[in-house]
């Protein structure tokens, strides 16, 4: 009973500065950059700066996160568009930051029972604080854990971290039902691709599970959707037509001279054909050294307008719609190791090469 009190109890603050808008609201600093505050579409303020830095999201779609900091004490919660304010110091951290609404969902703990739940974009709570811990929203689903018990580590030197231990995964929805019970996958897999049928899915890049109802769910395994792909598409025959059809639109390659650097997909695969040609082939040998890591886009590279779609609104990157397959391989030389990186990212329109650097070999 008492998660229901604990979200029955909200405030309402500033109400006249807020209200609905379908945009989301940008933050925006004080004058000495030390508080937050968020202005709407029309460049009008809806919330004076008042936040700490510790706030997330710098974007506000319907429910955020936030602390300030009121004469000695720093109260947080989450607030609604509405001005609504619910969770009082119930903020989900991990990280070192605070959880980012997802789908019209964002995750809350509540402190006396160490459970995880999660309000909708109304304040209202989705999920009760009932589970260890839950993943953002996906497609709708969440993964939750329940009956696992905290194993934690350096918190005797200050560096405090835990994980959990046992227990069991399970797949709910937004309102809380079980949709399959023991969800066990090692594997990353694209909630967005679900699809339900009477018997399970004989497609190889498919994971099968059997509901709760006696449907099967199976979604596409992105491990296994990536690895089919290069070794029957882009490697089988590798031309220069076939790379640029598998290029983003500009790539972003490691020069030693200067860092960092993006350029338009067709002059650099002009100029540097052959060489990532040899590279890549190399994968088709039986006595390549190769793995094949799972990643997101990195921010501080891919910081630009044209990939804002790639991070939510905290910005941290949206793996779980547009996961970053790095390609390592691993070579020596003399007597020395180097490492080759080619990085895939999974869009719309299919894995496209968006980053390349060289252990040995200058790119042009």
């Amino acid at each position: 009973m008492r998660h229901y009190i604990f979200a029955g109890l909200f405030t309402m603050i500033g109400f006249s500065s807020f209200g609905q808008d379908n945009k989301p609201w940008i933050a925006f600093h004080n004058k000495d950059t030390t508080l937050i505050g968020f202005k709407d579409s029309k460049n009008i303020v809806k919330i004076e700066p008042k936040f700490t830095g510790f706030i997330s999201a710098n974007k506000f779609d319907d429910i955020i996160g936030v602390t300030e900091r009121i004469a000695e004490t720093w109260p947080s919660y989450y607030l609604t568009k509405s001005g609504r304010i619910v969770g009082r110091d119930s903020l989900h951290i991990f990280d070192n930051g605070v959880d980012c609404e997802s789908e019209g969902f964002i995750r809350f703990r509540d402190k006396k029972t160490d459970k995880e739940g999660m309000f909708d974009r109304n304040g209202d709570i989705a999920i009760p604080a009932n589970y260890n811990a839950l993943t953002s929203v996906r497609n709708g689903m969440v993964i939750a854990l329940q009956g696992a018990k905290k194993e934690e580590w350096g918190k005797h030197s200050g560096d405090y971290h835990f994980s959990w231990v046992g227990g069991k995964q399970v797949l709910i929805d937004t309102h809380n039902r079980l949709l399959i019970d023991d969800f066990k996958s090692e594997r990353n897999l694209n909630f967005f691709s679900l699809l339900v049928s009477d018997k399970p899915d004989e497609d190889p890049i498919r994971q099968n599970f059997k509901t709760a109802q006696g449907k099967y769910y199976s979604f596409i395994d992105f491990g296994k959707e990536f690895d089919t792909w290069l070794k029957k598409s882009l490697l089988k025959q590798f031309t220069k037509e076939s790379l640029s059809e598998a290029t983003y639109k500009e790539l972003t390659f490691w020069n030693e001279k200067d860092g960092w650097k993006t350029e338009d997909k067709q002059s650099f695969i002009n100029r540097n054909f052959e060489l990532i040609k040899a590279k890549l082939l190399e994968l088709n040998r039986p006595d390549c050294k190769y793995q094949i890591f799972d990643d997101g886009l990195n921010k501080f590279i891919f910081e630009s307008a044209e990939y804002e779609r790639f991070f939510d609104n905290c910005g941290a990157a949206k793996e779980w719609i547009y996961p970053l397959k790095n390609i390592v391989i691993s070579y020596e030389k003399g007597k020395e190791l180097f490492q080759d990186h080619f990085s895939f990212l999974r869009t719309e329109e299919g894995y496209k090469l968006i980053s390349i650097s060289l252990g040995k070999g200058a790119l042009k």
